[in-house]
């Protein structure tokens, strides 16, 4: 008995998740195990109604769980950043999922916009630091003079320092980055253990020749956990270049291991070549304690209760929860089943199909439990 919890969130995020979990269920059903689902009333609707976004009670409970199934948060009666900061990224931070996982994979039957590419060479991993860089809310903005006292706190460190500003400026604002040593060792030696499964071949991305002291430590990692792995391949790319290789030669990543910042720029890139944000899923990873798993689009609001989203961004990223509790075959065979659903065209109208949001679930569901 596998426990999960669940967030369906906002906007679609409910529905696509239903749909998921009946393709897991049918899963669980074909090999043997069975999944036990808790529901958690998290997201616009409660904090519209309370003031609540994510409480120490919520945290502690989820913290009884090694997977969350999440669905969408994001609402239009919402300032934008409040769900998103107060929610998603406090779950990530709590539970410490310092690796963001995102696979970039074309699958058979899906149209990219990369001219003359095939399934075959849009193919790797991105493994992206969750918890540090310029995402670790060191900032602020400032007018005439100020102090200011700025402080934040991981399980790896505290940062904490004070600054007295005088500017000439109407106005000044300031963004400080943070790499630790830990924080960039754990998720390169993460990367370059995945890569012994695959290619072996792990690519960096930093901008260390402008950024030189944040990223010039990450760099110094990187080459220190290389000379640990000597039968894997490994090489540097500056962000502002590795986009236009994404473009031209996807063919040539395996594993792309990325600080915070580039890594949720590059993994968009990454999306739209593979067939676009519904076909995008994700895993904020903590090996050893509670990891989530979701699509990686919005919550739609406009096609919120119209059964019309595309699923499979959710149900691939259900297959990646499955891979993550131990089930390897049956997160094999959802991965497969979304590709026969492609090849079937049982899609969404996204995707030039006319299946509902809960057809694709059920039709996948079917395929997993007869062929």
């Amino acid at each position: 008995m596998h426990k999960v919890a669940v967030i369906g969130g906002d906007g679609i995020g409910p529905e696509i998740i239903e749909s998921g979990k009946t393709v897991l269920e049918a899963a669980g059903e074909k090999f043997g195990f069975d999944i036990e689902w808790t529901e958690f009333d998290i997201g616009a609707e409660r904090y519209l109604a309370t003031g609540e976004l994510l409480t120490e009670e919520d945290l502690k409970e989820l913290e009884k769980y090694k997977a969350i199934y999440f669905g969408a948060i994001g609402d239009d009666r919402v300032k934008p950043g409040i769900l998103e900061k107060g929610i998603l990224l406090n779950l990530r931070f709590y539970f410490d999922q310092y690796i963001n996982l995102r696979p970039i994979r074309m699958l058979a039957g899906v149209e990219t916009p990369l001219a003359h590419k095939r399934p075959e060479d849009i193919n790797f991993v991105v493994v992206r630091e969750n918890t540090e860089d310029f995402y670790v809310g060191i900032g602020s903005r400032l007018k005439g003079r100020e102090k200011k006292t700025l402080e934040v706190k991981r399980d790896i460190y505290s940062v904490k320092f004070g600054l007295d500003v005088e500017t000439d400026a109407d106005e000044l604002a300031y963004q400080i980055g943070v790499i630790t040593r830990e924080g960039a060792s754990r998720v390169i030696f993460y990367a370059f253990d995945m890569a012994q499964g695959r290619k072996k071949k792990v690519t960096s991305v930093d901008k260390a020749n402008v950024l030189s002291d944040v990223y010039g430590l990450w760099r110094d990692v990187f080459l220190e956990t290389a000379e640990k792995y000597p039968g894997t391949a490994h090489e540097f790319t500056f962000v502002d270049a590795i986009t236009m290789w994404f473009v031209k030669n996807p063919e040539w990543f395996d594993v792309v291991v990325t600080p915070n910042m580039f890594g949720d720029i590059i993994t968009d890139l990454g999306a739209m070549i593979q067939g676009g944000l519904g076909l995008a899923p994700g895993g904020n990873i903590n090996p050893d304690g509670t990891s989530m798993f979701e699509p990686i689009h919005g919550s739609a609001p406009k096609y919120k209760g119209q059964n019309v989203a595309n699923p499979l961004a959710t149900i691939w990223a259900g297959s990646m929860l499955l891979e993550h509790l131990g089930e390897k075959e049956a997160a094999d065979k959802v991965l497969q089943g979304i590709e026969a659903s492609i090849r079937e065209k049982m899609v969404t109208k996204d995707m030039g199909g006319s299946a509902s949001t809960s057809g694709v679930g059920d039709w996948i569901a079917s395929w997993i439990q007869t062929s």
